[in-house]
């Protein structure tokens, strides 16, 4: 099977994924993004998800891991631009994939 990727953004980001040849499902209130997640997981074909961050912070926990423990779709958090700097704790998220992949913490430098 040919899987592709699928986004779920808000409408100030969703014309950036659409301009790179992505699918995307706007989410105008964050309190769908739990029902859209789903759905957008539940499309055949759909194999990395990528969702943005302020939307799936707004996801309920027992969704999210439901999807999280699925081979596919993989879920991918997206944070929004900072324009004013920061981190994005996108090496957490890496990170924590690791430890769940291979079963201990890995350190990167």
């Amino acid at each position: 099977m040919k899987y592709a990727v699928r986004v779920l953004a808000s409408p100030a980001l969703a014309p950036g994924f659409r301009l790179a040849g992505l699918a995307v499902d706007e989410v105008v209130n964050p309190k769908d993004a739990g029902e859209r997640l789903v759905l957008a997981a539940a499309q055949p074909g759909t194999g990395i998800l990528l969702v943005e961050q302020a939307l799936l912070d707004a996801v309920p926990e027992q969704t999210r891991h439901e999807i999280e423990r699925r081979a596919v779709p993989i879920l991918v958090p997206v944070p929004a631009p900072a324009w004013l700097g920061g981190t994005s704790g996108a090496e957490d998220y890496i990170l924590e994939l690791l430890r769940r992949a291979i079963g201990y913490r890995v350190r990167l430098q």
